[in-house]
């Protein structure tokens, strides 16, 4: 796992000048919050409203009113753990690091709105326990608590009964029109005619928007199909007056049979929904070759999921990717940049399997300590696959 310590001048720089122009403060923040704000932001897909997190830094403020930096990221209990959680653990690990609070927020009741397992809070709050432990352990088994570096998780559940929180959500939804709310039905997985008979689904982006609110969020990470309940939540900040969140978003992991293709209908998007096009954390490594073996490659294409496997996990995690073919086709190769990885599998300086085979090998090791984990303590797990079968 690569470290914030091991970010070179030339990397911070990289990292920091996109948002120069727009945000000159930036220059003015001391080095070491000039590096870390770099590792936070360094290779995430689009920051929006770092001014108000370069305002933090600077000042040594925060929204709690306390200087304690806190990112918010929101997961439906929902199934298994896939690859998309494996990205976002990623970023938030380059959080802590960076001295921030992280909140891993259990949606239980906005599973419920979403239909997720029928209703049943039972079957999806068993679901959120087994993601505490998978967090958990995909970020190291950090300290935690409230203070900076420190890990925390709440359930929905745990805010829902403040008044406070219900006359936020109200103060969300004012003004925010049906045709504005429908067009954040995606951050459900859902499209925007799928929900007129039911009306507690036109109050999910509300309570979305609310939670970031009530738990005084300075940072909210999501993936990029999170974007519109974000700036959904930055209008209603400006309209109340309330602290506007610095939102950070994080690639999408198109499924292994697409091309690749970045559409922002997210079609491409992984999804559980086809088990041989997508990767689940607890894929053995066998069967990770089996799945990378049918992944789209095409060696005259720039575009695949393979390789954003490696842009968007390997190398922020390792540092490299070990390609070992079979003696008799060649020696092992260590690679650093994506875009040489890329034109050696063009020219057939690689092979595209061994590429492919590559790619399983690294994410298996990746996921080495949670397999070990769920081994010795299987419980959880077995509850999961249990309420949604062996998938």
């Amino acid at each position: 796992m690569r470290q914030i310590g091991d970010m070179a001048d030339e990397e911070i720089s990289a990292a920091l000048t996109p948002y120069l122009q727009a945000n000159p403060d930036i220059e003015f923040l001391s080095s070491e919050n000039r590096r870390r704000l770099a590792w936070m932001i360094g290779d995430v897909q689009e920051v929006v409203g770092i001014n108000y997190l370069v305002k933090c830094m600077d000042e040594s403020t925060s929204a709690g009113g306390d200087g304690i930096l806190r990112c918010y990221v929101g997961f439906e209990p929902s199934g298994k753990a896939h690859i998309g959680w494996k990205v976002l653990s990623l970023a938030l690990r380059r959080m802590l690091d960076s001295g921030v609070n992280v909140l891993i927020f259990l949606a239980d009741w906005h599973a419920w709105v979403n239909d997720k397992f029928g209703g049943d809070m039972e079957k999806i709050q068993t679901t959120a326990s087994y993601m505490e432990d998978t967090f958990r352990v995909l970020l190291g088994n950090p300290d935690e608590g409230e203070g900076e570096g420190q890990l925390r998780f709440i359930y929905a559940s745990e805010i829902m009964d403040s008044g406070e929180y219900w006359a936020r959500v109200l103060r969300c939804s004012k003004n925010m029109s049906l045709q504005r709310v429908r067009r954040t039905f995606s951050i459900m997985g859902r499209d925007e005619d799928s929900s007129d008979g039911d009306l507690s689904k036109f109050f999910y982006p509300a309570m979305q928007a609310a939670d970031i609110f009530e738990m005084n969020i300075d940072i909210a990470i999501g993936g990029m199909d999170q974007r519109k309940a974000h700036m959904y939540m930055r209008d209603s900040a400006d309209k109340w007056g309330w602290h506007k969140a610095t939102c950070v978003h994080t690639s999408i992991i198109s499924g292994l049979k697409t091309t690749g293709a970045r559409m922002e209908s997210f079609d491409h998007k992984m999804s559980k929904s086809d088990p041989s096009g997508a990767i689940l954390l607890h894929d053995t490594p066998k069967k990770l070759r089996k799945k990378m073996r049918k992944a789209y490659l095409d060696p005259e294409q720039s575009d695949s999921p393979v390789y954003e496997l490696i842009e968007h996990i390997i190398l922020p995690e390792f540092g490299e990717i070990v390609v070992t073919p079979n003696p008799e086709y060649g020696e092992p190769s260590t690679w650093t940049d994506l875009q040489a990885f890329k034109e050696a599998v063009a020219d057939s300086t690689l092979h595209p399997l061994d590429a492919k085979f590559a790619v399983a090998d690294a994410i298996s090791a990746g996921l080495a300590d949670l397999a070990g984990f769920f081994e010795a303590n299987p419980e959880k797990l077995d509850a999961v696959s249990d309420i949604i079968g062996n998938r």
